[in-house]
């Protein structure tokens, strides 16, 4: 193994050839070249601060204030990984010629991938220290000593799991779709297992029924709980949907572009002339401007959908413990129902963000794929 990594130490000026070429590439043809290194995360950073300083500034966590750089904090390496790995997955297939041309450990193109990835995150940790030092929200000098470690580790962490999959997408090419999907669906994830674990946790006993109020002729009269139910707060499920509607933003401008951007919501699909193009040119920007309506109604039919279904079986559930004597039996079978409620509404909500991700990028993907062809 010393001795592998030793040979790849004298191939360092190749592969700072190969990581320039990476990075001029990406971007030819590109009015703003590298500058997409700068807007990208200065974008997302913009939307998040705008989100939670404006419209959801009564609702986040003190302790993580400001939320937007505290988010920003986790998105950055996260994206490195999960790019990183990506190209990591294709590197030996679109570098195949490369490979019969030049004498040279074929190691060194997925630690290629890793470091041109790594350069963006870099470009990210500047708008991420500007942002900082503007909301005066400065890191502790001594955690700031941990920092190279962290990054060392997820660079190791990264080529290590890079290695593995180039050599077997060599072999078996599903690997790289898979590794594209198994992605996404590891972030998405992350969003499921919070509403689901949101959705069950308000069902134990005492969430929602335990806190203060006062004495009245009908009973103890609850009028503010000391634990609620997560996703029977409207302002949870509205702030979740407003993240990933920042999100799928910045996604789909990155997947293709400003231009494509529009280009995909107004412009005509397929081919035609003459009369019928006017004619088809009309009726596409219409449906696109019914399009933008409901894009810009997602966050609210998100946010009420999962907060209308938590909510409804909370009340329900508490309207049966009002029964006399027996109200702790009625619930008994709807309990296992508001179960399934949570798992479902997890998934729905999951799968929706998914979706609509998915509908705005894929045509990029296609792109590509023709264009490697």
């Amino acid at each position: 193994m010393w001795r592998n990594l030793a040979q790849l130490v004298q191939y360092r000026p190749l592969i700072h050839s190969l990581v320039v070429r990476d990075l001029k590439a990406r971007y030819r043809g590109s009015v703003l070249g590298l500058f997409w290194s700068f807007f990208n995360p200065l974008l997302l950073l913009t939307i998040y601060s705008f989100v939670f300083s404006t419209i959801l500034k009564n609702t986040r966590d003190p302790d993580t204030d400001p939320f937007a750089l505290f988010l920003f904090c986790g998105l950055l390496p996260w994206t490195w990984f999960a790019t990183g790995l990506n190209e990591c997955a294709v590197s030996l297939i679109h570098s195949g010629n490369l490979i019969k041309k030049v004498l040279f450990p074929a190691e060194v193109l997925p630690i290629v991938a890793v470091i041109a990835t790594m350069v963006h995150f870099f470009f990210g940790l500047l708008i991420l220290a500007a942002f900082q030092i503007y909301t005066g929200h400065l890191p502790d000098p001594v955690d700031l000593l941990w920092f190279p470690v962290v990054v060392v580790i997820q660079f190791v962490f990264t080529v290590g799991l890079g290695l593995i999959l180039a050599a077997l997408t060599v072999h078996f090419r599903d690997i790289r779709d898979l590794v594209s999907n198994l992605l996404t669906f590891w972030f998405f994830a992350t969003i499921f297992i919070f509403i689901l674990a949101s959705n069950w946790v308000g069902l134990f006993p005492g969430v929602g029924s335990i806190g203060w109020g006062h004495q009245t002729p009908e009973g103890f009269r609850l009028e503010e709980p000391l634990f609620r139910g997560a996703n029977a707060d409207v302002n949870l499920t509205l702030a979740m949907a407003l993240i990933f509607f920042a999100c799928w933003i910045v996604w789909g401008l990155r997947a293709i572009g400003p231009r494509g951007f529009l280009k995909e919501m107004f412009a005509p699909k397929g081919t035609s002339t003459g009369a019928l193009k006017v004619l088809m040119v009309v009726v596409f920007f219409a449906a696109g401007c019914l399009e933008l309506v409901s894009i810009l109604f997602r966050p609210i039919s998100l946010s009420f959908r999962l907060y209308g279904n938590i909510f409804a079986g909370e009340t329900m559930l508490e309207t049966m413990a009002a029964i006399p004597t027996i109200g702790w039996l009625v619930q008994i079978p709807f309990y296992f129902l508001e179960l399934l409620v949570g798992l479902v509404q997890a998934l729905v909500f999951m799968l929706l963000t998914a979706v609509f991700t998915l509908l705005i990028c894929q045509h990029h993907d296609e792109g590509t794929t023709v264009a490697h062809s």
